[in-house]
Order: C-alpha cells, then sequence, then structure tokens
C-alpha cells in the first residue's frame, strides 16, 4: 500500500451520491444502518475540516 492509496475517497463519495438499486430489497433496517453510516462519514469529515484548519490556517 503506498501514499495514494490511503487518500482515495472515491469510494466514499461513490457511497454518498449512488442511486437506490431497485433489485435489492430494503428493510427500516437497512435503511437506517446506512443513514447512520452516511451521518457518521460526514461527522468525521466535518472534524477532519475543522482539524486541518486549526492546524494550517491559525
Amino acid at each position: 500500500m503506498n501514499g495514494k492509496d490511503l487518500f482515495n475517497f472515491g469510494p466514499v463519495f461513490g457511497y454518498f451520491f449512488r442511486k437506490n438499486d431497485p433489485s435489492r430489497q430494503s428493510n427500516f433496517n437497512l435503511r437506517t444502518m446506512h443513514f447512520i453510516n452516511k451521518l457518521s462519514m460526514a461527522m468525521f469529515l466535518v472534524g477532519l475540516g475543522v482539524l486541518l484548519y486549526r492546524w494550517f490556517l491559525r
């Protein structure tokens, strides 16, 4: 693994913006799990942005 692979955010953005697959069955638990996953990734990215702001712009 090299440094370029560590900063490959393509799959993360693909997870946020993918369309629903009609052939896949969905239920409340699955939708809730995906919502919590998206929320936790968004909170992590916001926190990372705040840390980078504090380190480089202060």
